[in-house]
């Protein structure tokens, strides 16, 4: 991943706001990389302790936190629904009503 790529995909990263997911592809879209969401991916997964990303907000594109029945995946719905979002018995989120962008915005 180059150095464009990072940037681009961090500032769409912190602009999703409070208490919205996006998806990982949705994202990479975004940052100008149609097709690199495997990519966002790693670049989340990379992130230094105390980075401060909102890594949390990134989700699947069919609403589900990633690697269910981690420990990980605990840490992220907790976060999620600290931050005001409804995470499903399943881990599943509703993108209609949390995703980001909303159309129209």
């Amino acid at each position: 991943m180059d150095a464009g790529f990072e940037r681009a995909v961090l500032a769409q990263l912190l602009a999703i706001p409070a208490g919205r997911v996006s998806s990982y592809g949705v994202l990479a879209a975004l940052a100008g990389y149609p097709r690199h969401a495997r990519h966002v991916g790693k670049l989340l997964a990379s992130a230094p302790d105390g980075a401060g990303w909102p890594w949390f907000r990134v989700v699947s594109s069919s609403g589900h936190i990633a690697r269910p029945g981690t420990p990980q995946a605990d840490y992220q719905r907790l976060l999620l629904e600290e931050d005001g979002v409804e995470v499903g018995r399943n881990g599943r989120i509703d993108l209609r009503r949390y995703g980001w962008p909303v159309a129209g915005e």
